[in-house]
């Protein structure tokens, strides 16, 4: 996949093409209908299939109060695109100065005279341009005079409910890990950096790797099953999210601790896939129930991960600067 960013993106990049646009967070099941369907137009026309993206995401800069925390990074964005196999992406640089920009001027001046724009894809209710003024409308009026097509997909979703990134959202701040791997079509993943802590679960027999992430999508507090990459082996964990209430610790961690797992690994990038929640964050009388209450969290996490979906794929994130 060829990437095309910055004032690239003015230039003259293809003669022909057919385009999607959006925001795309999370690439949940939604987006990937929407990019077979690219592909598959891309393949009966023999034109490349082109994705058009925005970064940062326009509310970070819009409305930075109101901005949503991200299911993904860029940078495992791209990868998730890259993944369902399009030919370009062309990241759009958002700025206060580009959200001016008309509607007709972005459709004129970027889809078709940068990408020779044939046809359009556009999920269903997509708004762009200047003040969310541009729609299906808007393409329809634009198409006949500057030579493409337009189609504007249904929801897509099933069992009556319509895939969105909100609703993501939603799964994970309530730690419902079964609903947020449901609509993504794979379990949720974090990557990040693993670095010294207190070190208490070393104290308690347990020794945890706390991460530090880029990530900004944090399941709610509580003990999690999770599956592991790290160091190209996948392994068994248990990860708490949240603060260790019985030492009194008042910052928010995510720990896992490694199952079967031996190894000195500060400083290595891990990716944690949230598989289910095990139970809330605990202030415990004394150690010896909270080391009681962590022995039952492995046991449960064991079994729940000899079940766990194998079909879901797993994505190896790339690593960017710590944002928790």
């Amino acid at each position: 996949m060829q990437i095309v960013t910055g004032m690239n993106i003015y230039n003259r990049i293809l003669d022909a093409s057919i385009v999607t646009i959006g925001n795309f967070d999370g690439v949940h099941r939604g987006h990937s209908e929407i990019f077979a369907h690219l592909k598959l137009q891309s393949i009966d026309r023999a034109l490349p299939s082109v994705v058009v993206t925005f970064e940062p995401h326009p509310l970070k800069i819009l409305a930075p109060e109101s901005a949503p925390d991200l299911i993904t990074t860029f940078e495992q964005k791209i990868a998730l695109i890259e993944e369902s196999g399009i030919d370009y992406l062309i990241v759009v640089p958002f700025s206060a100065e580009f959200s001016q920009v008309s509607a007709q001027d972005f459709v004129l001046d970027i889809l078709c005279s940068s990408l020779g724009m044939r046809h359009i894809i556009i999920g269903h209710d997509y708004a762009f341009g200047r003040g969310r003024a541009g729609n299906f409308q808007t393409l329809l009026s634009l198409s006949t005079y500057n030579g493409f097509t337009l189609e504007d997909l249904p929801p897509i979703g099933e069992k009556g409910v319509v895939f969105s990134s909100s609703l993501v959202r939603s799964a994970i701040f309530e730690g419902d890990m079964g609903a947020a791997s449901s609509i993504l079509g794979r379990y949720y993943q974090i990557s990040g950096t693993v670095v010294h802590g207190r070190e208490i679960g070393q104290l308690l027999g347990f020794p945890t790797a706390n991460i530090c992430t880029p990530n900004e999508l944090i399941p709610s507090d509580g003990v999690y099953a999770v599956m592991v990459e790290v160091d190209g082996q996948i392994v068994k964990g248990a990860c708490n999210v949240g603060r260790n209430l019985t030492f009194g610790v008042t910052s928010r961690t995510i720990e896992v601790f490694l199952l079967d797992f031996i190894g000195n690994i500060y400083g290595h990038e891990i990716t944690v896939q949230f598989v289910q929640r095990l139970r809330s964050v605990q202030k415990f009388s004394d150690v010896t129930a909270l080391k009681t209450a962590i022995e039952i969290d492995v046991t449960k996490t064991r079994i729940i991960l000899e079940n766990m979906n194998t079909d879901y794929p797993k994505l190896i994130s790339r690593s960017g600067p710590c944002a928790y």
